[in-house]
Formats: structure tokens, sequence, C-alpha cells
């Protein structure tokens, strides 16, 4: 401003010296909030914004070489699975002052492996979720970058799984109370672990019971392929059918409707996500996961400590929950002989 003084912000160690704390006090209020306590948190950021202070975020790149990035991978960015996921995982970030690089492999090994050689040249880490690589390259992976997976459990290293295998087994327990017996589990991509997961769950559920299952898969995952697999699906003459998601669940409650078959007075469905259970007709019952606090957490994580030290090996489980909705009832009263 002519003939003025320009007004200099303050600095970390002005605030530090203001409020009795150590800079590096101040520094983690905005790097690594989880390491303070709340109050602790507050009170230097209204401090901080008092006086006009703004982080920055570059501090740490120049320093290191690294941005303040952290790159996020998924497997298809249009399945209602990761929005959540994602916008759960900038928001998170937001906070530390990290901007997150999204890139979508569209399930494809090799597109992962070269998505992975880029993001890792520009991120301080990497979340890698539902990853199809082999698991001696996934291991290999942890070696040299600071990586965390989801929906990945693969032993020695950083892993978050959004597990729906309690709820599922209360799903079958609750089909089997009501009576039915012939199940058909509509699955997903091969290779992919929530699908393994989520199979697994049905078949020990149901052992012991006399109930008859069998097993599909829409490699694909998609809503048009399942409808394309009608003729399979109910040459099992299932009364409930259980999908690896919603999407495939909506689309085998499509294909019954197609079919002159009511949903549920002859075939219960169930589904998993929780992501379109209520754009389904009648509403899906379906299994809430905890896809949004997996990515939050997944980001507190990677943001702490070193940037040049490789994350420590453990193993999170955030098990999801039935919700019972309209697309379950008692099967259908069997002819007697």
């Amino acid at each position: 401003m002519p003939g003025g003084r320009v007004k200099k912000a303050p600095t970390i160690v002005e605030i530090a010296r203001d409020l009795g704390v150590s800079s590096s006090t101040v520094s983690r209020a905005f790097t690594a909030p989880r390491l303070l306590r709340p109050e602790t948190v507050e009170r230097i950021r209204a401090a901080a914004a008092e006086r006009g202070y703004i982080p920055n975020v570059h501090a740490r790149a120049l320093s290191t070489g690294v941005p303040r990035t952290i790159g996020l991978i998924v497997p298809d960015i249009a399945n209602p699975f990761f929005p959540p996921m994602i916008r759960a995982a900038q928001r998170a970030a937001e906070e530390t002052g990290h901007t997150v690089l999204i890139a979508d492999t569209d399930g494809d090994v090799e597109r992962e492996k070269r998505i992975i050689a880029r993001l890792a040249a520009q991120s301080e880490s990497l979340i890698i979720a539902s990853s199809r690589l082999p698991s001696d390259e996934l291991v290999e992976l942890t070696d040299r970058r600071r990586v965390l997976f989801i929906n990945r459990d693969e032993p020695d290293t950083a892993r978050i799984l959004v597990s729906a295998r309690d709820a599922l087994s209360q799903g079958v327990n609750r089909l089997l109370e009501l009576g039915h017996r012939r199940f058909a589990y509509v699955g997903g991509p091969a290779g992919s672990w929530s699908d393994g997961e989520r199979h697994g769950a049905v078949l020990a559920a149901l052992q012991g019971s006399g109930a008859h299952l069998h097993s599909f898969r829409i490699e694909s995952g998609t809503y048009e392929d399942t409808m394309v697999a009608g003729d399979e699906i109910l040459s099992a003459a299932p009364t409930a059918v259980i999908a690896f998601d919603d999407v495939i669940a909506h689309g085998v409650i499509d294909l019954l409707h197609h079919r002159g078959i009511s949903v549920p007075q002859q075939i219960s469905v169930v589904g998993c996500d929780d992501v379109l259970a209520l754009t389904t007709q009648p509403p899906l019952a379906s299994v809430a996961l905890k896809a949004a606090e997996a990515a939050r957490l997944a980001v507190r994580i990677v943001v702490e400590g070193q940037v040049s030290e490789m994350l420590s090996p453990q193993r999170i489980a955030l098990q999801g929950e039935l919700v019972e909705r309209a697309t379950v009832a008692a099967p259908p009263e069997q002819p007697r002989r």
C-alpha cells in the first residue's frame, strides 16, 4: 500500500512464543493433529487464524524434494463404492495441508503398475484400494515406498480392511431363520479380496445348515453383465440371492422384475456396500460398509511420521452393519409332495 507498511504474516516461532508452546507443537497442529490433544489443536489453530497465519504447504516439499501429496489409486472410480472413499480422503488430507492425486486402474494389473510408478514420483505416500497386483509385488512395493493398502489383506504390510464378514454372516443367518434353503452368491471380479471375503463368509455361515449354495461370477462387476447372466443365475432356482455389491444386486433385482419374478415374495436379495440401497424398487437390504472411515484413517496413518520411513506393518479391520430393508422375506411355500 503506497506510503504504508506491508504487514508480515506471523511465523510458527512467533505463534509458539505467544502461546507458550514449542514450534514443533504448532507445526503438529497443522501437519499431524492426531498427535495432540483436540483442545490444544483448537487453541493453536484459533490463535493462528486470529493472527493471519497461513500454513506453508510447500515448505516440506522444498526441504524434502517431495510435494505434500498423497496418491490414491482405485480400480474403478465409477463404482459407487469408491466416491465416498475419495471424498473422505480429500477432506482428511486438506486438514493437514495435503493434496490427493487420484488415479483409476480400471482393474488392470499392468495399468496399476504404471500408475504406481508415476504417482510414487509425485507423492509422499500411496494409498492403494483393492489392488490386483500379485502378493510378491505388493510386499516388494512396501519395501521401497510409503504405501498403505485398503481391502487387500497382505501380511507384513500396512492395510485397512473394509470388512463385510460379520454382517453377511448375520444376513445369511436371518435368511435361514426365515426358511430359505436354496442360495445363490453372485460374485464380482476374480482376485478381489472383498469378493473372496464375502464369498467365504456366505460359505461359512451356510456350513452345516443343509442349505444349497450355487456361486456365480460377474467378472466385470457391471449392472449390464449381471442382466445378461440372468439365465445362469436363475438356473439354480434360488429363493435367496446374495450379491457381491449393490451394483450387482441392482442388476439382479431388475432382471427378476423383467422375468416376472417378484422380490421378495419369490426371491429375496441382499447386497453389499449400501450405496444404491434406496434407489432400487423395493429398497435393497444391504451391508453398510465403512469406506469413508477407512479413507480418513488411511490418510492419518500415511501423513504421520517421517516421509523417508516406510510404514510399519499393521492390520485394521472395520466391520460393516447389516441394514434390513424390503428385499428380504420368507421364501414361498414349496408344494407338498
